[in-house]
């Protein structure tokens, strides 16, 4: 028997969300405290974010993620192999940073795990033997992507958008890495590793009292210092549309980026828009650039798009890899995309799917004790109002056609974009210069070069 409905089925009511706020405390160094208590199941989640301003490495890039793989390594008390011995045997989960530390584990041990957390946190042990192991690691993995046609790309897409001496936009190279000692690392944790920007959020199957003491016994003594302080010039976006171009001779296909900086708080009215627009335009499966270079001209596996949004500087990009015969028409359908979002209203119909599939995975996300965590950690990072997360579904359904076209126009910036593309030079070059877009040469670490012959 076959059933025939063409009636679509009605969207039901928006579900009321609740999540539940932490109770909060601070430290005198500084460091503060978010707990939120939930019984459903037996399980703990710790998060030590350190919520510090970019800071800018110079001609010793990699010492912060040097530094990031040698915390955790055991501590000065507990040697490495006993410390992840013990983690294995309680079943947890520990992961450690040069920004902060987390750990998820069964309530029952999360007292142990805590101080474990805190122990290879505050008293890491760097030792030559792990620095010369980790050193050697990350020269080894820059060697394997130096014909990389993706790793150049994302390298000038920042280089270029941010400037090289911007902490979002320097890169790490083998001579910088060979600049970097022991002590290098010791001091980069000596002035960032410290509470005045920390928070400690703690969600799961604890009691509030108990979890104070313990945070106070385990934290307390961590010393009150203060980070050194730097600015940036804010990045500024080129003056016209332009293709900025690297030649990998032996590239096989193209990686193409649109890309332009923005400025987007979180706390800004423009957030939920400016995230729709995006989904709209790259963001979702069936988003405008997917379905022009994917699915129309099979050029791609995928063209998306992003938009960040905080506290710095960040950027909205839109790209693909593609074939080098097609690399200019694939340019051609990008700008023409950007364009249409920019001028064209989107349909109700295209607002409403996305909408509600973009509601969709926040709902499914908001009981996770990770995304508890995450709202809490950001409505104080990111000075949210306090029903920030609450209003989330009624705001997002509030954005409307103009709000789309509006923030398209304000953030994708299509007359002031850099398009980075990395490729072969001998081949994609003509007929690139056949779009009489103004164009420029880079070498694969975004310095400029005259026009090659």
């Amino acid at each position: 028997m076959s059933v025939q409905n063409s009636a679509q089925p009605k969207p039901g009511k928006s579900p009321i969300i609740n999540i539940k706020k932490p109770q909060t405390f601070t430290l005198t160094n500084g460091m503060k405290v978010l707990v939120v208590e939930n019984h459903k199941l037996p399980r703990v989640t710790f998060n030590l974010t350190l919520d510090n301003a970019l800071f800018a490495e110079g001609d010793k890039k990699g010492v912060d993620e040097l530094t990031s793989n040698l915390i955790g390594n055991g501590s000065k008390k507990i040697s490495k192999t006993t410390f992840n011995e013990e983690i294995d045997f309680l079943g947890a989960d520990i992961n450690f940073s040069a920004h902060g530390a987390t750990a998820n584990s069964l309530s029952k041990y999360s007292g142990r795990i805590l101080e474990l957390l805190a122990e290879g946190a505050l008293h890491p042990n760097f030792t030559q033997e792990e620095f010369d192991k980790e050193k050697a690691k990350l020269i080894e993995g820059m060697k394997a992507e130096e014909k990389s046609v993706t790793a150049i790309a994302n390298r000038l897409v920042d280089a270029l958008a941010f400037g090289k001496n911007h902490p979002s936009g320097e890169y790490m190279t083998k001579k910088t890495l060979n600049n970097i000692t022991l002590a290098d690392v010791e001091t980069n944790y000596h002035n960032y590793f410290v509470p005045e920007n920390a928070y400690l959020v703690i969600v799961g199957d604890v009691k509030f009292t108990n979890v104070k003491a313990a945070v106070e016994k385990l934290f307390g003594t961590w010393e009150k210092r203060s980070i050194p302080k730097t600015t940036y010039a804010t990045p500024v976006n080129p003056s016209n549309l332009q293709i900025n171009l690297v030649d990998v001779p032996n590239a096989v296909q193209s990686e193409i980026t649109l890309v332009n900086t923005v400025n987007l708080k979180m706390n800004d009215p423009d957030f939920f828009p400016a995230v729709i627009a995006n989904q709209i335009l790259g963001g979702d499966f069936n988003s405008y650039l997917n379905m022009n270079l994917r699915e129309k001209n099979a050029w791609t596996y995928g063209a998306r798009s992003n938009i960040g949004a905080g506290k710095h500087t960040t950027k909205f990009y839109a790209k693909s890899a593609v074939r080098n015969a097609v690399t200019h028409s694939a340019v051609v359908e990008f700008i023409k995309e950007i364009k249409r979002i920019r001028t064209e209203k989107v349909t109700d119909e295209v607002l409403k799917t996305v909408k509600a599939g973009y509601i969709g995975r926040f709902v499914m996300q908001v009981e996770k004790p990770q995304a508890v965590a995450r709202y809490a950690l950001n409505t104080e990072t990111e000075k949210l109002p306090a029903d920030f997360y609450e209003k989330y579904i009624q705001i997002i359904n509030a954005v409307t056609t103009d709000d789309i076209l509006r923030v398209a126009n304000k953030y994708f910036l299509i007359d002031n974009i850099r398009i980075v593309i990395a490729g072969k030079g001998s081949e994609i070059a003509p007929n690139l210069e056949k779009l009489e877009i103004p164009m420029y040469y880079f070498d694969k670490y975004g310095n400029p070069l005259e026009k090659p012959v």
